[in-house]
């Protein structure tokens, strides 16, 4: 059971969510996204990211493979905005609970959860046209071997494009920002700037770079959901970590806290 009631109806939550940038995530059940976020708000980023990947250009029914997947409302969302076929993966989220959430929206014919953990993905090469992930890349990403096997699932061409936390600039040394160091966590140092993902990638041979970019005022998105989730998750644990989050973003005012989408297309 749900530890609170909702302080708001979802009229009023809908509408303080509703964002000029995204309008197909503005179609979503506010109460939903917010059930079953895991992080920052998934659609939203995930919406960011699509004219970059060119997710419209996509063919009917092309096969996507959504790489920390969560609680798989993005995997929703790929099936219902662009029509793919989506391959839900995720370690921490059971595929039963995935394939639950996912027949509640309709879509069950359209996308299968999978438990997976990202450095043994039972897929076979060449089986995808694109891959996402989104708030999870910096997770594993990091590492300089892992990009070149995971782009062996792309079919030649295919893209894969991801959001992640980032900072507008390095640390200097191995200290964080100094207005940072109440909040920072080791968890943190997987962040990293648009030209650092940029090197990263294009120095591992498996991608063409082809968008490495800062989301503009992308901290005001982060701050306001941060902000309603600490108000409206059913969960504790939720509720508190927006609330230190929350106080990170607000004090920051995007000096150095922000997003970055990066987009490859397999060489």
């Amino acid at each position: 059971m749900p530890d609170i009631t909702p302080r708001t109806s979802n009229e009023d939550l809908a509408e303080r969510l509703t964002h000029a940038r995204y309008p197909r995530s503005n179609s979503y059940d506010p109460r939903w996204v917010v059930e079953n976020q895991m992080g920052p708000n998934a659609l939203w980023l995930l919406e960011w990211l699509a004219p970059a990947l060119g997710l419209d250009a996509l063919r009917p029914c092309a096969r996507v493979l959504d790489l920390g997947c969560g609680r798989a409302m993005t995997s929703v969302f790929l099936a219902r905005e662009y029509d793919a076929q989506v391959t839900a993966a995720d370690l921490w989220i059971k595929p039963d609970d995935n394939a639950r959430r996912i027949a509640e929206a309709g879509f069950a014919d359209r996308v299968l959860p999978v438990h997976a953990e990202a450095h043994d993905l039972p897929f076979a090469e060449g089986g995808f046209d694109a891959i996402v992930s989104i708030d999870a890349y910096q997770y594993f990403g990091t590492n300089d071997l892992y990009l070149p096997t995971l782009i062996r699932l792309l079919k030649p061409g295919g893209r894969i494009g991801v959001v992640v936390p980032a900072l507008r600039e390095e640390p200097d040394g191995i200290e964080p920002p100094e207005h940072l160091k109440p909040w920072w966590e080791p968890d943190f140092w997987c962040f990293h700037t648009a030209d650092w993902w940029r090197r990263h990638w294009t120095r591992s041979g498996a991608v063409e770079v082809e968008a490495a970019d800062w989301l503009d005022d992308g901290w005001r998105d982060w701050l306001l959901w941060c902000d309603v989730i600490a108000e409206e998750s059913p969960e504790e644990f939720h509720r508190t970590m927006a609330r230190r989050v929350g106080e990170m973003v607000r004090l920051d005012e995007g000096r150095a806290l922000g997003f970055v989408r990066l987009v490859g297309r397999r060489i």
